[in-house]
């Protein structure tokens, strides 16, 4: 137990604080420091150029996108991955790693939020939302790690080349969040791309810590894979 501890203060919590601090620092720096300096005088141009390419059609599809990465599906889709994944492949690890990517970042996104006050765009808002947490985005952090994790684990276990294209798919979803955020109002694209930082380090550290062979020790052993009919 005392390794399995050591382990994880070494390959888990160590890591995360690290990127903590680096999100907090960037945030002051968009805030504090360089807030009158290109290219973030120019953020808002970007969202007023968006505000005004909106239609009633891109506006549903942006909707369909940000409800991908709300809060409610986000727990929703984790969960259900973590039990299907449990069943199809016989062990833990899997569902362990996924869980653990969302769930840190979720927790560096509000901490870092608690820190840093930025207030939104200054375009029309189309979704409700506290007007001084714009840094950085929570809906493309999520989407980051619990999308991109899925599309991780479907590219080690999975040997069927549909699965494989679909997890490509996968990756495009944080993609399609971050851009509608922007669209809707909600975020700066410094905000998105901080948020691609926040969810694509807790993935590559939980990927290390709970998938990698050498990491901390994770329930199960068997080697499962997914071996849906090739089409």
């Amino acid at each position: 137990m005392a390794d399995i501890a050591v382990q994880a203060l070494r390959r888990v919590f160590a890591p995360i604080a690290v990127l903590l601090s680096v999100m907090i620092a960037l945030g002051l720096l968009v805030t504090k420091v360089l807030m009158h300096a290109w290219p973030f005088t120019v953020e808002d141009s970007v969202n007023r150029e968006l505000e005004r390419d909106r239609t009633h059609d891109i506006s549903m599809v942006s909707l369909i996108f940000s409800t991908l990465a709300s809060t409610a599906a986000v727990i929703a889709v984790t969960v259900l991955a973590a039990i299907v994944l449990r069943l199809v492949l016989g062990r833990w690890r899997e569902s362990i790693f996924l869980g653990a990517a969302v769930c840190a970042q979720a927790a560096v996104f509000y901490l870092t939020t608690l820190v840093i006050d930025r207030p939104r765009p200054q375009v029309d808002h189309m979704d409700t939302s506290p007007p001084t947490s714009s840094f950085p985005s929570g809906h493309t952090s999520a989407a980051v790690a619990l999308y991109l994790g899925l599309a991780v684990i479907l590219f080690r276990v999975a040997n069927r080349t549909w699965l494989k294209r679909a997890a490509w798919l996968l990756v495009l979803v944080p993609v399609g969040v971050a851009l509608t955020r922007m669209y809707r109002g909600m975020h700066h694209p410094s905000d998105v791309l901080a948020s691609f930082l926040n969810g694509g380090v807790c993935v590559l550290v939980m990927a290390r810590a709970v998938l990698d062979r050498t990491g901390i020790a994770a329930p199960g052993s068997r080697s499962g894979r997914l071996t849906t009919a090739k089409v």
